[in-house]
């Protein structure tokens, strides 16, 4: 078997496999690569060393039975036999459902997340999108720490429990999307600055040097990771990549690393036949990131659409703390311009940033599916100090209200895991950190966030604490008693009645038309021949929807359609989707 390193700085390179070693001779055809053959077969251990160093695990490491710090295990992805004829399910008319493995389940694993797929084709949902799964240390923790971009996290079931996660996601009809970290690496069993400048310092990002796209190196740096992707897309056959904070991908360069991404999936898309996408995470409301490239722009296919997020929780909740601050002024305001317009900071002022931010999107060239809309998210919810849902925060009828703004928007729809039954357990941050300093040092840095904002340091969880994330794992029997299950039924209800009504996935974004009454706290629109009115207040309220002639197609309570002159009488705290006949 060929082994091969890259390793620019290192005057001799050795490889030890299955306890033999041997030295490893330079690549005359590329410059600081290393390489050599050794007997080998799947599961076989392997490391390389660098001068008088340790023997370390492979940066392309695809295995690490032992964790971050052991070494690297050989895996054969050809001995996996797929069960599933998979064409592939394409993003344009798709519901996602954010899902971490680790308490998706009280088990954490692949195989116990898989056993629990038939409940999210039942709900109707498309694509199950995985937080990350590559290694980190110990057991439990969120994933965005890890290491090894190229391996799959042990505890959770390897390489093979992905395969078979993906497999039977793919019998289900359900495609599967997965986060992945590009942006910086893991501070515990991080070896590649060993190997080579994987950092550069002529950057800084909130983990330190930024990760090296545009400095001296920076060729193989890209290649890496790019590498990495590709690998998640053809050997797992995961449909699409979810990019954690690409507006902490720091790049010079005329040719910018997302659209070298993107062109290289586009590549492997034709290759494999089936359709492959790239959803950011983006920061910055810049829409160049979901331009086609041959527009100008990268070519990324969608982004998170966190303005939407901020406008849905200021107007349920009433928060106008932090970055809630401009969405909290005028809340219905603020989500109708989300509604019709995409971003809400398109060159507006924003008081959390203390400068103007964003840049409109041109409506007429960028699709509506290009941006995901969601009430909540790991994000919003687990960087609350105590990791509280928006069920701890509002009514069920304002979590229906929620539901019916989500899942019936121009946007791609994304779920949080448990928000389709208003999962009563929290989702706290976790880590399980195996160097003591390091663990003490998130734990005090933990807290002294949130002490800053007035919170006391014992009401804030030890992330630490096995109990943290024994509490986060969702509870299976809620969905069986109410309210859960009606909250439920009415998100099955809300996703069947998107699917039927072709305008509800109509990808023109300039076809919403909105109406709303900030101090009634009501809004409704319309896309096509569909109208969707939700009521925010305690009190009933009556919409001139303009229009006398439109049947209920779902109503969280019962409501009649509009009367003679076109007023609908919404109950408090409703919501309801009508076509117009």
């Amino acid at each position: 078997m060929q082994f091969e390193v890259w390793a620019p700085q290192a005057g001799r390179v050795t490889l030890q496999c299955d306890g033999v070693t041997r030295a490893l001779e330079r690549d005359p055809e590329r410059a600081g690569w290393w390489r050599g053959e050794a007997e080998a077969h799947d599961g076989s251990r392997y490391g390389f060393a660098l001068d008088d160093g340790p023997f370390l695990p492979d940066p392309r490491s695809r295995r690490q039975p032992d964790g971050p710090d052991g070494l690297s295990a050989v895996v054969d992805h050809d001995r996996y036999a797929w069960r599933a004829e998979w064409p592939g399910r394409p993003l344009p008319g798709a519901v996602l459902y954010e899902l971490h493995v680790g308490t998706y389940t009280p088990e954490g694993t692949f195989d116990a997340a898989a056993e629990r797929l038939g409940h999210l084709a039942e709900l109707g949902v498309t694509h199950v999108e995985l937080m990350p799964v590559s290694p980190f240390p110990g057991r439990h923790g969120w994933g965005y720490e890890g290491v090894s971009l190229w391996a799959v996290h042990e505890p959770y079931g390897g390489p093979e429990g992905l395969k078979r996660f993906v497999d039977r996601a793919h019998e289900l009809g359900l495609g599967v999307v997965l986060d992945v970290v590009h942006n910086h690496f893991g501070p515990s069993g991080n070896y590649l600055p060993v190997f080579g400048p994987y950092l550069t310092d002529t950057h800084q990002t909130p983990w330190g040097a930024a990760v090296n796209l545009d400095a001296p190196g920076s060729d193989e740096v890209r290649a890496y990771l790019i590498g990495s992707a590709l690998s998640w897309l053809r050997d797992y056959r995961v449909d699409g990549l979810r990019l954690d904070a690409v507006h902490a991908l720091v790049d010079t360069r005329a040719y910018h690393f997302l659209e070298e991404l993107s062109a290289a999936v586009d590549t492997l898309s034709a290759e494999v036949d089936r359709p492959l996408f790239l959803i950011a995470e983006s920061d910055l409301n810049d829409p160049r990131l979901i331009t086609p490239r041959e527009q100008g722009g990268f070519g990324l296919d969608a982004q998170w659409n966190d303005d939407f997020h901020h406008a849905v929780h200021a107007a349920l909740t009433g928060e106008s703390q932090g970055y809630y601050a401009d969405f909290g002024r005028a809340p219905f305001a603020a989500l109708a311009k989300t509604l019709t317009g995409g971003y809400f900071h398109d060159g507006t002022y924003s008081s959390f940033r203390g400068r103007s931010h964003g840049r409109p999107l041109d409506r007429a060239r960028v699709a509506a599916h290009r941006l995901l809309g969601y009430s909540q998210t790991h994000d919003q919810v687990g960087n609350r100090a105590q990791g509280d849902r928006l069920a701890a925060l509002v009514s069920p009828g304002l979590l229906a209200c929620a539901a019916t703004l989500v899942l019936t928007a121009p946007f791609t729809p994304m779920l949080f895991m448990g928000e389709e039954w208003a999962a009563g357990t929290p989702w706290q941050f976790f880590t399980d950190h195996t160097d003591p300093e390091l663990a003490e040092a998130v734990r005090r840095g933990r807290r002294r966030e949130f002490a800053a904002h007035g919170w006391k340091e014992e009401d804030v969880p030890d992330p630490q604490d096995p109990a943290t994330r024994d509490r986060s794992c969702l509870d299976w029997s809620e969905p069986e008693r109410d309210p859960h299950a009606r909250v439920l039924a009415w998100y099955r209800q809300l996703i069947a009645v998107r699917r039927e009504q072709p305008d509800l996935t109509d990808p023109d974004l300039a076809d919403t038309k909105v109406a709303y009454d900030e101090a009634r706290r009501w809004l409704a629109f319309r896309r096509g021949d569909v109208c969707v009115a939700v009521n925010l207040a305690a009190d009933p309220a009556a919409i001139p929807l303009g229009t006398p002639h439109a049947r209920v197609l779902a109503a969280w309570e019962p409501v009649e359609g509009p009367d003679s002159d076109g007023v609908l009488h919404l109950p408090g705290e409703s919501g309801v989707v009508l076509k117009q006949d």
